[in-house]
Protein backbone atom coordinates (compact mmCIF):
# COMPACT_ATOMS: atom_id res chain seq x y z
CA UNK A 1 0.00 0.00 0.00
CA UNK A 2 1.19 3.48 -0.65
CA UNK A 3 0.39 6.70 1.10
CA UNK A 4 0.75 7.66 4.67
CA UNK A 5 -1.43 8.10 7.66
CA UNK A 6 -2.17 11.40 9.18
CA UNK A 7 -2.44 11.94 12.84
CA UNK A 8 -0.16 12.01 15.81
CA UNK A 9 1.21 9.37 18.05
CA UNK A 10 1.75 5.74 17.40
CA UNK A 11 3.97 4.09 14.86
CA UNK A 12 3.97 5.84 11.47
CA UNK A 13 1.17 8.11 12.65
CA UNK A 14 -1.08 5.13 13.38
CA UNK A 15 -3.69 5.95 15.96
CA UNK A 16 -5.52 2.80 17.08
CA UNK A 17 -8.37 4.92 18.46
CA UNK A 18 -9.29 6.23 15.02
CA UNK A 19 -11.84 4.39 12.94
CA UNK A 20 -9.86 4.44 9.76
CA UNK A 21 -7.54 7.40 9.23
CA UNK A 22 -8.10 7.62 5.46
CA UNK A 23 -11.65 7.57 4.25
CA UNK A 24 -12.66 4.04 3.38
CA UNK A 25 -9.56 2.50 5.00
CA UNK A 26 -10.55 -0.31 7.34
CA UNK A 27 -8.64 -1.58 10.33
CA UNK A 28 -7.16 -4.49 8.34
CA UNK A 29 -5.83 -2.12 5.68
CA UNK A 30 -4.34 -0.02 8.46
CA UNK A 31 -2.71 -3.09 10.03
CA UNK A 32 -1.26 -4.05 6.65
CA UNK A 33 0.18 -0.57 6.28
CA UNK A 34 1.48 -0.70 9.86
CA UNK A 35 3.18 -4.00 9.04
CA UNK A 36 4.81 -2.50 5.91
CA UNK A 37 6.04 0.54 7.82
CA UNK A 38 7.37 -1.60 10.65
CA UNK A 39 9.19 -3.89 8.21
CA UNK A 40 10.78 -0.86 6.52
CA UNK A 41 11.96 0.64 9.80
CA UNK A 42 13.15 -2.61 11.36
CA UNK A 43 14.62 -3.82 8.06
CA UNK A 44 16.66 -0.62 7.75
CA UNK A 45 17.87 -0.99 11.33
CA UNK A 46 18.95 -4.60 10.85
CA UNK A 47 20.24 -4.50 7.28
CA UNK A 48 23.79 -4.60 8.59
CA UNK A 49 23.30 -8.17 9.81
CA UNK A 50 23.23 -9.72 6.34
CA UNK A 51 25.67 -12.58 6.30
CA UNK A 52 28.52 -12.85 3.83
CA UNK A 53 29.27 -15.77 1.56
CA UNK A 54 31.29 -18.33 3.49
CA UNK A 55 29.77 -17.44 6.84
CA UNK A 56 27.82 -20.72 6.95
CA UNK A 57 31.11 -22.58 6.64
CA UNK A 58 32.72 -20.54 9.42
CA UNK A 59 29.65 -20.96 11.64
CA UNK A 60 29.58 -24.73 11.16
CA UNK A 61 33.27 -25.03 12.00
CA UNK A 62 32.88 -22.81 15.09
CA UNK A 63 29.95 -24.84 16.39
CA UNK A 64 31.51 -28.22 15.72
CA UNK A 65 34.67 -27.07 17.51
CA UNK A 66 32.50 -27.02 20.64
CA UNK A 67 30.75 -30.37 20.21
CA UNK A 68 29.39 -32.79 17.59
CA UNK A 69 25.96 -31.82 16.24
CA UNK A 70 23.47 -32.85 13.60
CA UNK A 71 22.39 -30.46 10.86
CA UNK A 72 19.19 -29.28 12.50
CA UNK A 73 21.06 -28.51 15.74
CA UNK A 74 23.51 -26.40 13.75
CA UNK A 75 20.68 -24.37 12.23
CA UNK A 76 19.07 -23.91 15.67
CA UNK A 77 22.34 -22.89 17.31
CA UNK A 78 23.13 -20.31 14.63
CA UNK A 79 19.68 -18.77 15.04
CA UNK A 80 19.95 -18.81 18.84
CA UNK A 81 23.45 -17.37 19.01
CA UNK A 82 22.63 -14.63 16.52
CA UNK A 83 19.56 -13.71 18.61
CA UNK A 84 17.31 -14.58 15.69
CA UNK A 85 19.12 -12.32 13.23
CA UNK A 86 20.33 -15.22 11.11
CA UNK A 87 18.70 -18.55 10.46
CA UNK A 88 20.42 -20.26 7.56
CA UNK A 89 18.30 -22.57 5.48
CA UNK A 90 18.80 -26.30 5.32
CA UNK A 91 19.63 -25.66 1.66
CA UNK A 92 22.76 -23.80 2.71
CA UNK A 93 23.78 -25.82 5.78
CA UNK A 94 23.58 -29.36 4.41
CA UNK A 95 25.58 -28.67 1.21
CA UNK A 96 28.18 -26.93 3.40
CA UNK A 97 28.36 -30.01 5.62
CA UNK A 98 28.84 -32.19 2.54
CA UNK A 99 31.56 -29.88 1.21
CA UNK A 100 33.38 -29.89 4.56
CA UNK A 101 33.17 -33.69 4.63
CA UNK A 102 34.55 -33.87 1.08
CA UNK A 103 37.44 -31.64 2.18
CA UNK A 104 38.14 -33.96 5.11
CA UNK A 105 37.38 -31.27 7.72
CA UNK A 106 34.41 -33.04 9.28
CA UNK A 107 33.17 -36.59 9.55
CA UNK A 108 29.65 -37.89 9.92
CA UNK A 109 28.49 -40.77 12.10
CA UNK A 110 24.99 -42.12 11.78
CA UNK A 111 23.06 -43.02 14.89
CA UNK A 112 19.35 -43.27 15.40
CA UNK A 113 18.70 -42.44 11.76
CA UNK A 114 20.54 -39.13 12.08
CA UNK A 115 23.96 -38.01 10.97
CA UNK A 116 26.01 -36.35 13.67
CA UNK A 117 28.93 -34.28 12.45
CA UNK A 118 32.22 -33.70 14.23
CA UNK A 119 35.54 -32.10 13.32
CA UNK A 120 38.49 -34.11 12.13
CA UNK A 121 42.00 -33.06 13.18
CA UNK A 122 42.27 -31.01 9.97
CA UNK A 123 38.91 -29.40 10.73
CA UNK A 124 39.96 -28.60 14.28
CA UNK A 125 43.14 -26.97 12.94
CA UNK A 126 41.11 -24.84 10.49
CA UNK A 127 38.66 -23.81 13.23
CA UNK A 128 41.57 -22.80 15.49
CA UNK A 129 43.20 -20.92 12.60
CA UNK A 130 40.02 -18.84 12.31
CA UNK A 131 40.64 -17.78 15.90
CA UNK A 132 37.41 -19.26 17.20
CA UNK A 133 35.53 -16.14 16.09
CA UNK A 134 32.07 -17.05 14.85
CA UNK A 135 30.26 -14.99 12.17
CA UNK A 136 27.50 -13.89 14.55
CA UNK A 137 30.13 -12.33 16.82
CA UNK A 138 31.96 -10.45 14.07
CA UNK A 139 28.71 -9.20 12.52
CA UNK A 140 27.63 -7.59 15.79
CA UNK A 141 24.56 -9.76 16.18
CA UNK A 142 25.07 -10.45 19.86
CA UNK A 143 24.89 -6.81 20.77
CA UNK A 144 22.12 -5.36 18.68
CA UNK A 145 21.21 -6.72 15.28
CA UNK A 146 19.57 -9.84 16.64
CA UNK A 147 17.65 -7.95 19.28
CA UNK A 148 16.30 -5.60 16.61
CA UNK A 149 15.22 -8.58 14.56
CA UNK A 150 13.52 -10.01 17.65
CA UNK A 151 11.76 -6.65 18.10
CA UNK A 152 10.55 -6.81 14.51
CA UNK A 153 9.26 -10.33 14.97
CA UNK A 154 7.47 -9.39 18.19
CA UNK A 155 5.93 -6.35 16.48
CA UNK A 156 4.70 -8.45 13.59
CA UNK A 157 3.18 -11.00 15.95
CA UNK A 158 1.46 -8.20 17.85
CA UNK A 159 0.01 -6.79 14.61
CA UNK A 160 -1.21 -10.27 13.63
CA UNK A 161 -2.89 -10.75 17.01
CA UNK A 162 -4.55 -7.33 16.74
CA UNK A 163 -5.82 -8.19 13.27
CA UNK A 164 -7.23 -11.48 14.56
CA UNK A 165 -9.11 -9.68 17.35
CA UNK A 166 -10.39 -7.21 14.74
CA UNK A 167 -11.62 -10.03 12.51
CA UNK A 168 -13.27 -12.28 15.07
CA UNK A 169 -13.62 -10.35 18.32
CA UNK A 170 -16.75 -8.78 19.71
CA UNK A 171 -17.07 -5.00 20.04
CA UNK A 172 -16.04 -5.27 23.70
CA UNK A 173 -13.00 -7.42 22.84
CA UNK A 174 -11.92 -4.94 20.16
CA UNK A 175 -12.20 -2.11 22.71
CA UNK A 176 -10.08 -4.09 25.18
CA UNK A 177 -7.50 -4.78 22.46
CA UNK A 178 -7.28 -1.07 21.62
CA UNK A 179 -6.65 -0.33 25.31
CA UNK A 180 -3.88 -2.95 25.40
CA UNK A 181 -2.26 -1.50 22.25
CA UNK A 182 -2.41 2.04 23.63
CA UNK A 183 -0.83 0.86 26.88
CA UNK A 184 1.89 -1.01 24.97
CA UNK A 185 2.68 2.12 22.91
CA UNK A 186 3.01 4.23 26.07
CA UNK A 187 5.27 1.63 27.69
CA UNK A 188 7.50 1.45 24.61
CA UNK A 189 7.97 5.21 24.59
CA UNK A 190 8.71 5.14 28.31
CA UNK A 191 11.57 2.71 27.60
CA UNK A 192 13.12 5.30 25.28
CA UNK A 193 12.65 8.00 27.92
CA UNK A 194 14.75 6.11 30.46
CA UNK A 195 18.31 7.29 31.09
Amino acid sequence: MSGSWTGSGGFGGFDPRSSGGKSGMGIFDMLDQLKEEFEKKVGAATSGTRMNKGDVRAAVLALLAEQPMHGYQIIQQIEERSNGAWKPSAGSVYPTLQLLADEGLIKAEESGGRKTYSLTEAGRAEAEEAGGRAPWESQGMKGGGGSKTALGKAGMELAQAAAQVGRSGSAEQVKQAVDVLEDARRKLYSILAQD
